[in-house]
């Protein structure tokens, strides 16, 4: 191997090495920041209590609202929508009598 100096093993070592590290921090590192975060707002939660998290009633029923509202505003457009064709199909029954009415 006349070709390989040491110097360039060293080179492709350090690759190598920097290659395992990034792996290594892609496969760990996720968890190990969710794990911290997590963490974190546990120690919040508990050394605050009249901190400004909500009580899971009070966001469960905001929820709930919520939602309640999405559906009769979804049911008002539907209600409108027909509307509208039962306002179209008396339109064009007007106008198809009238021109039979002629003709």
């Amino acid at each position: 191997m006349p070709g390989v100096t040491l110097e360039a093993v060293w080179d492709v070592l350090k690759w190598v090495l920097l290659v395992l590290v990034a792996g290594f921090i892609g496969q760990f590192g996720k968890s190990f920041a969710l794990r911290l975060l997590e963490r974190r707002r546990s120690r919040r939660t508990t050394s605050s209590p009249d901190g400004p998290a909500t009580p899971p009633n009070v966001e469960i029923e905001r929820v709930r609202l919520e939602a309640q509202a999405k559906i009769e505003k979804k049911r008002a457009k539907a209600e409108v929508k027909q509307a509208k064709k039962a306002d179209a199909d008396r339109s064009r029954d007007d106008s198809g009598q009238s021109s039979q009415a002629e003709g």
